[in-house]
């Protein structure tokens, strides 16, 4: 399962339709945070995606709109008893938020949150998959992050197993797991009968920033690129004023990076009634574009 669940897609003005930046993966019964905007915790309970399986939160920057909804959640899985500690990850000042966030108020926190900053280039290894940090560029200090699956091993050609004399059966388990085996006095390798290694899936998010030539070029080939669309491009000056993305200067990246989807998110109050013109704007230079809406889930499956 690489599932995302796309839990606020407006931008920095919550409307009615759409909640602040909150993006969830769910890998294989893991939950991961990228940003976490305000009412990030009510969307949850709506998508009924649960809490408890959370173990990170990847920040892109510290504007309100992609923070303020960890209070809240944080305040809520240590009432439902969570003790596992939470680690939020993100650029300069997340060791001075996560203090925050572990004494506002006055209740008393029974997990512990630990922040790790991190800056572009850096590879965080998890256990299947990586997460690299990417260079954005935004008007605070701002990252982007890939989820960079694991290879996986080819796939096992029985027809040629057999055909070396490889009885159906527990042999076939060890070649498969790598193990050379012995039939009849000859020695038959792994290699023998499995083709190369398939790559894993590649999410990208852009978080907020201009077009970024660490984005596109981390997103070559990508499965899904998830890039912020704020403004339609007859707002481009706006755009590289307030240092976003058009819904067109994104989908030429993504076509330069030749990814298998783009979806755009935190899309502009101002297009709450109708987000068809920063659907049209990507159509023009990308075809398989979505426009992100509050509550859309996708899988994102193995490259055939």
């Amino acid at each position: 399962m690489l599932r995302v669940i796309f839990l606020g897609t407006g931008g920095a003005l919550p409307t009615r339709n759409r909640n602040p930046s909150a993006i969830l993966i769910n890998r294989e019964g893991e939950l991961i945070f990228f940003d976490c905007g305000e009412g990030t915790q009510r969307q949850m309970m709506r998508a009924r995606t649960g809490m408890m399986s959370l173990t990170s939160v990847f920040i892109t920057h510290f504007h309100a709109d992609h923070i303020l909804g960890l209070p809240g959640l944080i305040q809520t899985m240590s009432f439902q008893g969570r003790t596992k500690p939470l680690v939020i990850y993100g650029p300069a000042k997340v060791k001075e938020f996560a203090c925050i966030l572990s004494n506002i108020g006055y209740y008393n926190l029974k997990f512990e949150i630990r922040a790790v900053e991190v800056h572009p280039g850096d590879i965080i290894k998890r256990d299947g998959y990586s997460v690299k940090i990417l260079k954005t560029e935004h008007s605070v200090p701002s990252v982007g992050y890939a989820l960079v699956e694991d290879s996986r091993p080819g796939k096992f050609n029985r027809d040629r197993a057999i055909e070396l004399g490889v009885p159906v059966g527990p042999l076939f388990s060890k070649l498969q797991n790598g193990i050379p085996v012995e039939v009849e006095g000859k020695v038959i390798s792994p290699d023998e009968v499995i083709g190369p290694s398939r790559s894993g899936r590649t999410i990208v998010y852009s978080g907020d920033t201009r077009p970024s030539d660490d984005v596109r070029r981390i997103s070559k080939g990508a499965d899904l690129l998830i890039h912020e669309a704020t403004l339609a491009d007859e707002k481009l000056d706006w755009a590289i004023e307030s240092m976003h993305t058009t819904a067109g200067e994104a989908a030429k990246l993504a076509a330069e990076a030749e990814v298998k989807k783009l979806i755009l998110t935190h899309i502009s109050s101002r297009y709450t009634e109708d987000p068809s013109v920063i659907y049209n704007d990507a159509k023009k230079h990308f075809k398989n574009v979505t426009v992100a809406e509050d509550l859309m889930e996708i899988e994102v499956p193995y490259s055939k």
